[in-house]
């Protein structure tokens, strides 16, 4: 199926219906209840489950597959949406030719730094590619932004204008991002009793290239060229005692990875055409990091699960304020219910992150293959309870 082996086609098949049953699947609670504020099945964080699903794929099959660690993919999502703005605002607001602009930047970009980042390894690896993204940030951030070739706009950010050349852009098509026409806000909203769920242009469009960012790392790891990868991160010294040259398969690594920043960023810009530095600064490349090990680095499902789970409590456990918690203890006497708002007052709204922060030392100690490793200890139980009943049964009704 799809070239894939039945387990790999099999999570494939549950990745792509996951993907179209989205705004079904995040929307469990009805519209009017106290639980609703919990869905997140709206276009915008969608959305960026998907993009930065994408992000962390491509991040993944650099560290998952060669070990080596960067803290500078951000530059490349910054690079990406630069790029997809700049078509934006020179030629056409049709995604299309703005998002294929944006990987070929960023692999550009990707080529550069990673032909220069490669000559060292480990820790050495990790500093030079955060230098070249603080680098790169300072550069969108101030020099870049001088009047007399305005790259980036610096802090208030790349953005469209009416009086931008826009060459191939005419009154019949949306004055915003689209795709042949059919603007990426374009949002059919469907209502089944209590509930609502929206069915968005541009989180089907982005879905799609999450689908087939997924497919292509199942093909990565799968290849011999992903075999390759492995054995440089299993034991990169004896590969080279064995005259096997790691370099050109780890900047490969690099590019391919730093493509998948470049198209997450020129998604970012296709839902909304704006660019700024802020894409480019070090806690976003540290962001990537998170989702890979909290889903399972080297795993294939495990970082789009990381960037679910880091996307969803930044956008809806951070909403959660003191008012949301009277509202969940109301029932009980003053008193207590004062000192239970209190208690979860520091995990959430602006303590997401002290939260986000146990749960990562949590899987860290005890799941270390993150997520991923989570669900496997759980099928097996399931799995161990099951073989244990039909042992018994076996016992309990010999064969006549």
């Amino acid at each position: 199926m799809f070239g894939l082996n039945k387990k790999d086609g099999t999570l494939f098949l549950i990745v792509i219906a996951m993907t179209l049953l989205a705004p079904f699947i995040f929307n469990p609670f009805p519209t009017d209840s106290a639980m609703a504020q919990f869905n997140a099945g709206y276009p915008d964080l969608l959305q960026r489950f998907v993009i930065f699903g994408i992000f962390a794929i491509g991040f993944n099959i650099l560290f998952g597959l060669t070990g080596y660690l960067s803290f500078g993919h951000a530059a490349f999502l910054g690079v990406g949406s630069y790029a997809a703005v700049w078509i934006f605002k020179l030629f056409t607001y049709n995604v299309v030719p703005a998002i294929i602009f944006a990987v070929i930047v960023a692999a550009i970009f990707s080529v550069l730094i990673g032909f220069i980042s490669l000559r060292r390894s480990g820790i050495y690896f990790s500093i030079l590619t955060l230098a070249f993204a603080q680098m790169s940030f300072a550069l969108a951030y101030s020099v870049l932004s001088n009047p007399r070739f305005n790259l980036t706009n610096g802090e208030t950010g790349l953005q469209v204008y009416d009086a931008d050349p826009q060459m191939f852009h005419h009154e019949g098509l949306p004055g915003m991002p689209h795709l042949f026409g059919l603007p990426m806000r374009a949002t059919h909203e469907m209502t089944l009793g209590g509930w609502a769920f929206n069915f968005n242009v541009g989180y089907y469009f982005s879905g799609l290239f999450m689908l087939l960012a997924f497919y292509l790392a199942i093909r990565i790891f799968r290849s011999p060229f992903g075999m390759m990868l492995r054995a440089i991160k299993s034991n990169n010294t004896r590969m080279t005692y064995t005259g096997l040259n790691a370099k050109p398969y780890t900047l490969a690594a690099f590019v391919v990875s730093g493509m998948y920043a470049g198209l997450a960023g020129g998604l970012l810009a296709a839902m909304d055409p704006l660019a700024g530095a802020e894409r480019m600064f070090w806690t976003a490349s540290g962001e990537v990091v998170l989702m890979t090990i909290l889903g399972g680095a080297g795993t294939l499902i495990g970082p789009v699960l990381g960037a679910g789970l880091i996307k969803y409590m930044e956008n809806i456990v951070s909403k959660i304020n003191d008012n949301v918690l009277h509202q969940w203890f109301s029932f009980m006497p003053d008193g207590l219910e004062d000192v239970m708002v209190t208690l979860i007052h520091p995990f959430v709204g602006k303590g997401w992150n002290l939260t986000l922060g146990m749960i990562f030392v949590l899987v860290v100690i005890f799941l270390p293959g993150g997520l991923v490793e989570g669900g496997q200890r759980i099928a097996r139980l399931f799995r161990g309870k099951k073989a244990r009943e039909a042992e018994k049964s076996t016992q309990s009704n010999p064969a006549e």
